[in-house]
C-alpha cells in the first residue's frame, strides 16, 4: 500500500500550514529549485536561533525507547514551555529523497514564537522501539514523557500538544491522567481517539452503528506493520543522526487498490489478501488490547485498555478543538466537546474553544477563496488558524493574555450553503427547536423516480410500506461522504447524489420545497419502523440538500446494524420475519441553509459500502463469513409506525 493514500496524506499534507504541530510532506515529492533554496535556508535559519538535539531515545518505564527530536530556543531569557507533537508518522530531518533537508518550518515558527518543539513516534514506528498498538497505548507513555518534559532545567513546566488526525487521537485519553504539567491540548480531526461517549459506541472510529467504518482496514495496511528495521541499542545519538540521512525507514510497499480490496471475503483476511504485514487488525499481538480488533464487538472489554478516551474519564484540560463537517465521527466528536464543557471542573469547561470547518479530514488549509469539497463550492471557508492556536498557546502556556482566545465565541461553525462562519455560545447554537419531518409513500419510494415524501405536519395514517432488496454481494456503493482514508475506494465531500438515486434499493424521500431560507445547524436523529426476512441486516441514511435544478448534495449519512437496536451493552436481539422494529439511529450533524425553494431529502438502504462493512444478513460473526444471504427489507410509515427525522432548526 502507498502510505499517501491512507491518513499519512491528510494529516501531514494537508493540515502542514494549520496545525503548529503538522508534520511534512512526504519525502521524496520532486521540488522545484525554489523550493529546495527554501528549505536550505529554513534550516540554516533553524541553527542559527535553536539548540537542536535529535534522535534523543527517551526511555518509557518498561525500556522501550522512544525516537525524539528537539528545538528549543537559544537565547531565551528563562524557561520555556513545550509544544509537544506524538505521532506514527515520519518526521524524518532529512529528506533521504531529495538529499536536502525537510521542510522544518514547523519547528522554526514554534522556536522563534518562544517555545521548544519536540516530536516524537509512537511505539513501533521507525527509530522508535516496541509494537505499535493504535493511538499509541500504553497511556502510560504520555505520563512518562510528561514527567520527563517537565523535569528537564530549560522549561517553564507547562506543555501543550497539537496535531490532526493520529497526531491528535492520542491527547484526550493521556488528558484524563491529569499529569500537571499538561496544560492545554489542541486536538484537530480528532475522531478516532474517542471510545465512548453519550450514545455513540465507534470505539475510535471504528464502528458506527455496530457496522465497521472500513477506512481503518485500508490505513492499518500502512501502519501496523512490525517488520521494519532497527538499529542496535547502543548505536550512538550520533550514529542514529547519521543514519537518519541515510535511511529514514519509511516503507515503499506494492501499490493496493482498494477500491477492489475491500471486497474481499471473510473480512477478517482482507489485509491477509493483499499481503499485509500481520498485525492488530486481525492477529493476537503483545499490546494492552491483544490486537484481534476486526474480531471485537462494540462493547468489547479489549476497546476499554487502550489508547482511547472514555466519557467516564475525567477531562479537565483547556482545549481548542477543531473539526470538519465532511470528517468521520462529527457526532462523537461534538458530543464529547459538549461533555467537557459540561463536566470539566474549576472553571476548564469556560477554557473550550471549537472550530468547525466545511472541508474533509484535516483539510483546513485547504480552504481558498472557492473552497470546493466534493463537487460543491462553500465559498470563502479560510481561517488564521496558526494564529489562533499561538494565541491559544500564549494563554495557557505562557500565561499571556490574549485578546484573540478572549473575544472567540466558544464555537465558531461554518453553514454551508450559506457560506458563512457563524458563532455561537453553545452548541447546537441558540435559538435552534426540534422539527420532525415524517417519511411518507404511496408505497414505492424507490429510485428519484418513486413516490417517497417528507411530510412536516404528521405520519400517514395507513401503513403502506416500501420494500427492496438487498443483496451484500451488490451493495449501494458509497459516493463522497463524511470519510477519510480509504484510498482509492471512497472520496470526501458533497457529490450530486442523482445517479445513486436510480437504484430501486435505494428509498428517496423528499420535502416541499422551503418557502423561505432555513437553516438546519444542529443534531438529525433518524427514527425508523422496520421489517426483514432476514435474522440480522443494516439500514442506512443519508441526509441530503436538494436544489432547485436537481442537484442532491450529501450532508451526512449513518448506519445501523440491527442485532444493536437495544444497545451496544445489552444483548444482540434478532429479527424475525413479519414483525415490525422500531430503531433510532445515532444523530447525525450538520449546518447546511436551505435557500428558499431548496428541499430537505432523505435516502434510506441497507448498505453504503465501502464506507461501512457489508451485514450478510446471516446473524452470524459477519467478519469470519464469505457468503452472504439477500434481505427483503421494508421501511413502515403511519400513525403506528411513525418512521421520522427529528431536525434542528435554528430561528435567527
Amino acid at each position: 500500500m502507498r502510505i499517501s493514500i491512507g491518513r499519512m496524506s491528510l494529516a501531514i499534507l494537508l493540515v502542514g500550514a494549520v496545525s503548529i504541530g503538522g508534520l511534512r510532506a512526504q519525502q521524496g515529492t520532486p521540488l522545484t529549485q525554489e523550493q529546495k533554496d527554501q528549505r536550505v535556508q529554513t534550516e540554516k535559519e533553524l541553527e542559527s536561533v535553536a539548540i537542536i538535539e535529535r534522535k534523543v531515545m527517551i526511555p518509557m518505564r518498561d525500556g522501550v525507547r522512544l525516537a525524539t527530536d528537539i528545538y528549543r530556543p537559544k537565547n531565551a531569557t528563562g524557561p520555556v514551555p513545550i509544544i509537544w507533537v506524538r505521532t506514527p508518522y515520519n518526521f524524518n530531518f532529512w529528506d533521504v529523497r531529495n538529499g536536502l533537508p525537510a521542510d522544518m518550518r514547523t519547528a522554526l515558527t514554534a522556536v522563534k514564537r518562544g517555545y521548544a518543539y519536540v516530536v516524537q513516534n509512537e511505539r513501533g514506528h521507525f527509530f522508535s522501539e516496541g509494537n505499535y498498538e493504535i493511538l499509541g497505548a500504553p497511556t502510560t507513555d504520555g505520563t512518562d514523557m510528561l514527567d520527563w518534559l517537565k523535569s528537564q532545567p530549560w522549561t517553564n513546566g507547562k506543555v501543550g500538544t497539537t496535531g490532526c488526525s493520529s497526531t491528535a487521537e492520542y491527547q484526550m485519553a493521556i488528558a484524563a491522567k491529569g499529569h500537571p504539567a499538561y496544560a492545554a491540548m489542541n486536538i484537530q480531526s480528532f475522531g478516532a481517539g474517542v471510545g465512548r461517549v453519550g450514545p455513540y459506541y465507534e470505539q475510535g472510529n471504528w464502528y458506527r452503528g455496530g457496522a465497521v467504518q472500513m477506512l481503518f482496514i485500508a490505513w492499518l495496511a500502512g501502519e501496523q506493520n512490525q517488520i521494519r528495521p532497527m538499529f542496535p541499542a547502543n548505536t550512538s545519538q550520533e550514529d542514529l543522526i547519521r543514519a537518519s540521512k541515510l535511511f529514514d525507514l519509511a516503507q515503499q510497499p506494492p501499490p493496493v487498490d482498494w477500491s477492489k480490496a475491500l471486497w474481499h471475503l471473510p473480512e477478517q483476511d482482507i489485509l491477509k489478501a493483499v499481503d499485509a504485514p500481520h498485525g492488530i487488525y486481525a492477529d493476537a499481538m503483545p499490546v494492552p488490547t491483544g490486537g484481534r480488533m476486526i474480531q471485537r464487538a462494540p462493547n468489547d472489554p479489549a476497546w476499554y485498555k487502550g489508547g482511547l478516551y472514555h466519557d467516564d474519564m475525567p477531562l479537565n484540560l483547556p482545549g481548542l478543538w477543531f473539526m470538519t463537517w465532511y470528517d468521520v465521527s462529527m457526532g462523537p466528536n461534538l458530543e464529547l466537546y459538549n461533555h467537557v464543557r459540561k463536566t470539566a471542573k474549576d472553571g476548564v469547561g469556560d477554557e473550550q474553544w471549537v472550530i468547525i470547518a466545511p472541508v474533509g479530514h484535516c483539510a483546513y488549509t485547504r480552504a481558498t477563496e472557492d473552497t470546493v469539497v466534493g463537487e460543491r463550492s462553500m465559498g470563502d471557508a479560510r481561517l488564521d488558524y496558526q494564529e489562533i492556536t499561538y494565541s491559544f498557546f500564549d494563554r495557557f502556556l505562557k500565561g499571556e493574555k490574549s485578546a484573540k482566545i478572549d473575544a472567540m465565541p466558544k464555537v465558531t461553525y461554518f453553514t454551508m450553503g450559506m457560506n458563512k462562519w457563524q458563532t455561537s455560545e453553545t452548541w447546537p447554537p441558540s435559538g435552534a427547536q426540534s422539527m420532525t419531518m415524517y417519511l411518507s409513500s404511496a408505497g414505492r419510494a424507490n429510485s428519484l423516480t418513486g413516490d417517497g415524501t417528507l411530510l412536516a405536519s404528521t405520519p400517514p395514517a395507513a401503513d403502506k410500506p416500501d420494500s427492496f432488496t438487498y443483496d451484500p454481494m451488490n451493495p449501494v456503493p458509497s459516493y463522497g461522504g463524511n470519510v477519510c482514508c480509504t484510498g482509492t475506494a471512497v472520496q470526501a465531500g458533497a457529490f450530486d447524489q442523482r445517479k445513486m438515486e436510480a437504484r430501486n434499493d435505494i428509498l428517496v424521500y423528499t420535502s416541499e420545497p422551503f418557502k423561505e431560507g432555513t437553516e438546519l445547524s444542529g443534531p438529525i436523529t433518524p427514527t425508523l419502523y422496520v421489517s426483514s426476512d432476514a435474522k440480522d441486516t443494516d439500514f442506512t441514511v443519508k441526509v441530503i440538500d436538494v436544489y432547485p435544478d436537481g442537484r442532491a448534495y450529501n450532508l451526512d449519512e449513518s448506519i445501523q446494524r440491527l442485532r444493536y437496536r437495544d444497545g451496544y451493552d445489552k444483548p444482540l436481539v434478532w429479527m424475525e420475519p413479519g414483525k415490525v422494529y422500531k430503531v433510532t439511529l445515532q444523530p447525525l450533524n450538520t449546518s447546511n441553509y436551505f435557500e428558499a425553494g431548496h428541499s430537505l431529502r432523505i435516502e434510506v438502504s441497507s448498505s453504503n459500502f465501502p464506507r461501512f462493512d457489508r451485514n450478510l444478513n446471516t446473524g452470524g460473526n459477519n467478519y469470519d463469513e464469505e457468503k452472504g444471504v439477500v434481505a427483503h427489507n421494508s421501511v413502515h410509515h403511519s400513525k403506528q409506525y411513525p418512521s421520522q427525522v427529528v431536525v434542528t432548526v435554528v430561528k435567527k
